[in-house]
């Protein structure tokens, strides 16, 4: 099978062909019909996480993939041969299996029915995008009628988690640029903050002085970079970044932490229900072949793509 891998530590990504694995008990053989990529995949191929996981090669890189069972290992009876299905490969060690491949091994708990509305393309590109919003969501806590501020809400988590909001009766505040702006909008968003154009949180103390319900940070790697100023006093705060920490947050006054997003099938199959029923607007900017997944990721470390990037393997 052609995979996007990396052979050792420090090595570039690379396609080439590498064995069909076989699955093991718990998992599903999956055969790929679109992979979307994430930010994680970068880091993994990086090297990032090496001293934190097992890390085997070669390593094929990618977490989300919809496609169609090719066979399935011992103890898996909850979906059979010829089934097309959304999976997502979890946040765990060892880090080894991956689905920018034409075959992907992934644990039977994330197989998730695909529905028959919801193309692969677009299946794809809902699990850990779709599935962090949602635990990041649920974290905080929020009723109708608050407000939250999504800091780095323009990319794939971010869309998700404005949405999600919105249809509980949030107000939702969100971070992005000018030309961000009217999709945010659309997807449910009260504000639409410029972070070019100066500090975020005065921004947000300008409209509501008595600061937002709670934050959603979603990027920025140091406490300069996080508008934490912006929540009252007693707010929330999650974030998928390493900043605020806990020991931050706690001197704040604030509640929250950081989130691991692990989506399994009982997050990604709401989701998908959503998205086949108009629900839930998944925001796919590119489609690419498996040829041109490097470049797509490539694109992804630097910033430029303002929505989801999927291969399609039909391509």
């Amino acid at each position: 099978m052609r995979a996007v891998h990396i052979t050792g530590p420090g090595e570039q990504l690379q396609l080439a062909d590498l064995p069909i694995p076989t699955p093991s008990a718990n998992e599903v053989l999956l055969r790929v019909r679109a992979a979307s990529l994430n930010p994680l995949d970068n880091h993994i191929a990086a090297g990032w996480l090496e001293g934190m996981f097992e890390h085997r090669y070669p390593l094929v890189v990618g977490r989300d993939a919809s496609g169609v069972v090719e066979s399935v290992g011992e103890g898996v009876t909850d979906v059979r041969v010829g089934d097309e299905v959304i999976a997502h490969i979890l946040f765990e060690p060892p880090f080894e299996a991956g689905t920018l491949a034409e075959y992907a091994l992934v644990p039977s708990r994330t197989v998730t029915p695909k529905p028959a509305d919801l193309d692969h393309v677009t299946a794809a590109a809902l699990p850990l995008a779709g599935g962090a919003a949602r635990m990041l969501v649920d974290a905080i806590g929020s009723e109708a009628g608050q407000v939250v501020l999504i800091n780095g809400a323009s990319g794939g988590v971010g869309r998700y988690a404005v949405q999600l909001l919105s249809q509980q009766g949030v107000t939702v505040v969100a971070t992005g640029t000018a030309a961000d702006a009217d999709r945010l909008r659309e997807m449910g968003a009260e504000l639409v903050i410029d972070f070019t154009l100066g500090d975020v949180a005065k921004q947000v103390l300008a409209v509501y002085p008595q600061g937002v319900d709670a934050l959603i940070n979603l990027t920025g790697y140091a406490l300069e970079e996080v508008p934490v100023g912006a929540i009252r006093s007693g707010g929330v705060v999650r974030t998928t970044t390493q900043m605020p920490t806990d020991e931050i947050i706690v001197e704040l006054g604030l509640t929250g932490g950081g989130i691991v997003a692990s989506p399994t099938r009982e997050v990604i199959e709401p989701l998908a229900q959503g998205a086949a029923s108009g629900d839930l607007l998944v925001d796919v900017y590119k489609v690419l072949s498996l040829d041109e997944a490097i470049a797509g990721l490539s694109e992804l470390a630097e910033g430029r793509a303002p929505g989801k990037l999927v291969v399609d393997f039909a391509r």
